[in-house]
């Protein structure tokens, strides 16, 4: 069955009143008050926390489940001198963690190695056969686990039988069966809602370390830069102590004495008292993830620690050529999905989740990034499927209400390994089973989800015309930064703008990207960024505009960044005319005789009749390619779009 595929649905600011004690209580912009009491902040107290960490009171470490039981254990270790062994992640997230655990422990003394998977090898979590050779080179006395472990049933298993306690911290969903471990930490074991809830693995880490400093007396403040990564690059909702955490860790960041991290600074022109979030999500982010899809991310910890300029120069330098590769192979899969797509296009126009199974070259380290490209394209859920012998191995992205590793889980007959949350999931099975999970998948969609997409909202924080934007303006909203999962961006409005091909250019390196100055109503201007562009067309004129504000500083330069989120062709705004132009309108479609009521306006030879192939009896007409400046335009047939009318009354 064919799913429907739904529209982008604008949502725009209620008229909710904020109270005038409201806002006095929160101070600044009056959009600052209006966005957070709109977003549900409605006590000024926790307005004013959210703005100011000073003013926030996080969780003590002792509120998550299993932390006490965990420092306890790990302080005995240490005490003893027994080995400990940490286990991580090839993730941003998962090297953050380790590197966390790693030099917090051996600071105060513990004996510690670390393991994070090598991801063309082992994948995600604890493998049971690199566990046992570990376990024989090392001989470990305590595994902590940080960012995986929940589902290592059998591994945990090994590891009791061969007399060594595990300490699991990760974030990941709880699933049926838990593994019998000594210590579990996870985040998931409390309310949503917690004040903790949210907290990635690295934040786990770091509540754990909290408790095991609270009995040496040391302060952890030192590794917040490391959790400030960690949060931004693994998406977590930025809410309540994680963003109280990412607020302390970019503080951290800005005055960061990691030599690895320095270099990363200035080999991109980073003035590192201006670095945010967006420069970890954008710039800082993408060079560690690609030593982790591509590489060994065992490294990260010696990145991360050295005090050696030379080796963080080198190890900086490895990273960007990593990111350069991973950012071509990026490219070359995706065109050959979307070259998939226009050979075959039922995959998407017949299938709720789009399934595309590649050649031996498709990369398993980069097929996620190229699915969640393809979310944003053809907004529905994405499998990528990439050969390995006679097995499929895949990476899976979602969209908001399609809950991807349930659809998949659904179909486990087929598989030989499979794994996720809701918005993103990995499996593999038999390549002859490829087009028979590709139909489950859509079986299971409709039985789970139904026969629809979810449709996808635009929220627009405020509306206003091109005139308001100023650097000032936005500085006004910045202390609602930093932004991310749980905190978007703010959105603006601006409607009924238009543009034309002079006002459009191509940009990047490869013309991928355009920029378009638009104009609105009142006559303003404002040029809008939109990513990944150069093939998409634009509707009919006048638009609406939704799009991001942000300050933009380069060597010292400031500039406005606007970036395009989306646009549509204005539902209820007229056709523009332009503003020299004084034109009177009669409409006569509700006239009997129109024939008749035409002729009183055929008395100078300053009239013109358009008509398209309907040539009206006893008049010259012209079609639209023929007309010509005259005073008055009696339009016989209807346009066929609101552009070709536009055009035509230029004339």
């Amino acid at each position: 069955m064919p799913i429907r595929n739904p529209q982008i649905i604008w949502k725009f600011p209620d008229l909710t009143h904020v109270p005038g004690a409201y806002q006095l209580a929160v101070g600044g912009s009056p959009l600052v008050a209006k966005t957070l009491y709109q977003r549900g902040l409605t006590s000024p107290e926790k307005a004013r926390a959210f703005i100011n960490p000073d003013l926030y009171t996080p969780c003590p470490p002792s509120a998550l489940p299993g932390v006490v039981l965990a420092a306890d254990r790990i302080i005995k270790a240490i005490k003893n001198k027994e080995r400990i062994l940490i286990w991580g992640d090839f993730d941003v997230d998962g090297q953050t963690s380790t590197t966390l655990l790693s030099s917090a422990l051996q600071s105060i003394g513990a004996r510690v190695t670390h393991h994070i998977p090598i991801r063309a090898l082992e994948n995600h979590g604890v493998t049971l056969s690199v566990l046992s050779q570990i376990i024989q080179k090392f001989s470990p006395n305590l595994i902590l686990t940080c960012d995986t472990g929940i589902d290592a049933v059998d591994s945990v298993a090994y590891a009791n039988r061969s007399g060594i306690d595990v300490i699991i911290t990760d974030h990941h969903q709880l699933p049926p069966v838990l593994p019998e471990a000594f210590a579990i930490v996870n985040p998931n074991f409390l309310q949503p809602g917690h004040a903790l809830h949210t907290l990635p693995g690295v934040g786990v880490a770091f509540k754990l370390v909290e408790q095991i400093y609270s009995h040496f007396n040391e302060d952890p403040s030192y590794l917040l830069d490391l959790v400030a990564l960690g949060i931004v690059a693994d998406v977590a909702i930025q809410t309540r102590d994680t963003r109280f955490l990412l607020q302390l860790g970019l503080d951290a960041l800005r005055k960061t004495p990691r030599k690895g991290l320095l270099e990363i600074f200035k080999m991109n022109d980073l003035d590192p008292a201006q670095v945010n979030e967006e420069h970890i999500g954008f710039v800082i982010g993408p060079l560690l993830n690609a030593l982790g899809r591509l590489d060994d991310a065992n490294s990260c910890v010696d990145f991360f620690t050295t005090t050696d300029p030379a080796l963080a120069a080198t190890l900086a330098e490895h990273l960007k050529n990593l990111n350069e590769y991973r950012q071509a192979l990026t490219k070359e899969i995706y065109q050959d999905a979307e070259n998939m797509i226009a050979a075959y296009p039922e995959l998407v126009d017949e299938y709720p989740v789009l399934v595309l199974q590649g050649s031996p070259q498709w990369h398993p380290g980069v097929i996620g990034i190229v699915a969640s490209r393809l979310v944003d394209r053809y907004h529905k859920p994405v499998i990528m499927l990439s050969r390995d012998g006679d097995q499929a191995r895949g990476s899976a992205r979602s969209i908001q209400g399609v809950p991807i590793a349930k659809l998949i889980s659904a179909s486990e007959g087929l598989l030989t390994s499979h794994g996720g949350h809701p918005m993103a999931a990995g499996m593999s099975l038999p390549l002859t089973s490829v087009s028979q999970f590709r139909m489950e998948l859509a079986e299971n969609y409709h039985r789970i989800v139904g026969d629809s997409l979810p449709s996808p909202e635009i929220c627009i924080d405020a509306e206003i015309p091109f005139s308001a934007i100023s650097e000032s303006f936005i500085k006004d909203f910045q202390p609602l930064a930093p932004f991310g999962a749980g905190n978007p961006k703010l959105t603006f409005a601006t409607r009924g703008v238009i543009t034309d091909e002079k006002h459009i250019r191509n940009i990047g390196r490869d013309g991928t990207h355009r920029k378009i100055t638009f104009t609105d109503s009142h006559g303003g201007k404002n040029t809008l960024l939109w990513w990944n562009s150069a093939d998409l067309a634009l509707p009919e004129m006048p638009l609406d505009v939704a799009y991001s504000l942000e300050l933009s500083t380069y060597r010292n330069q400031t500039q406005i960044q606007a970036t395009l989120l989306h646009l549509r062709q204005s539902p209820e705004s007229p056709v523009y005319l332009p503003k020299q132009n004084r034109i009177r309108l009669v409409d006569l479609r509700d006239k009997d005789d129109r024939r008749s009521a035409i002729s009183q306006f055929l008395t100078s030879d300053r009239t013109i009749i358009w008509a398209e192939n309907q040539i009206p009896e006893g008049f010259t007409s012209v079609p639209r390619s023929d007309l010509s400046p005259h005073d008055r335009l009696i339009i016989w047939t209807t346009p066929p779009s609101r552009l070709v009318l536009k055009q035509a009354v230029s004339r």
